[in-house]
């Protein structure tokens, strides 16, 4: 079974799975590099579009009995019985959106990034489908090695979940308005 790392874009999956998969010597699954190989993005805007049916069927055949396997769709085309681990970072939103103005995402893109990560959409979504087998991390800062070390104790122990809600924080804040279009 594999280890799941996801999140919304912008939350350093990439860099934390590189530096696991080092430590534990697993070769990485990249779910957006395999929906782009098979010439399943279709540009939609600004965005880019899946098909999760057929790329939950590609998966199906290349993941093996141990890897990493790193995306933000990994809630919608993996199935549960093929995760030992999904790892979902988050990161304040308030960060992600000078991450997201550094790669020129559409304001409209910006927005929709946020809002999913404020709402939680992604740990949401892990959560109701792979269940126990499912963590949250703040992955907020740059502390890379306490995030791995960290997500290796969650591999190890399976403990280690933390509460994340920044939609608290962005209602504790009044910001609301700023994470969503009225």
């Amino acid at each position: 079974m594999s280890i799941v790392i996801s999140g919304n874009p912008g939350v350093g999956k990439h860099t934390i799975t590189k530096e696991i998969s080092k430590m534990l010597r697993l070769p990485i699954i990249d779910i957006n590099n395999i929906a782009k190989d098979a010439g399943l993005l279709e540009k939609n805007e600004n965005t880019n579009d899946v098909d999760t049916k057929k790329l939950k069927k590609i998966l199906e055949e290349r993941i093996s009995e141990k890897n990493i396997i790193v995306g933000h769709l990994a809630p919608y085309v993996l199935a549960k019985n093929r995760v030992k681990t999904i790892i979902v970072l988050r990161r304040n939103p308030y960060d992600l959106i000078e991450v997201y103005k550094e790669r020129k995402y559409s304001d409209k893109k910006i927005i929709e990034n946020i809002g999913s990560e404020v709402l939680g959409i992604i740990a949401h979504d892990s959560i109701s489908k792979f269940h126990e087998k499912t963590f949250q991390i703040n992955n907020s800062g740059k502390d890379i090695q306490g995030t791995v070390k960290k997500i290796m104790t969650i591999i190890s122990d399976n403990k280690g979940n933390e509460i994340v809600d920044w939609l608290d924080l962005v209602t504790k804040n009044n910001d609301l308005k700023k994470f969503f279009v009225d």
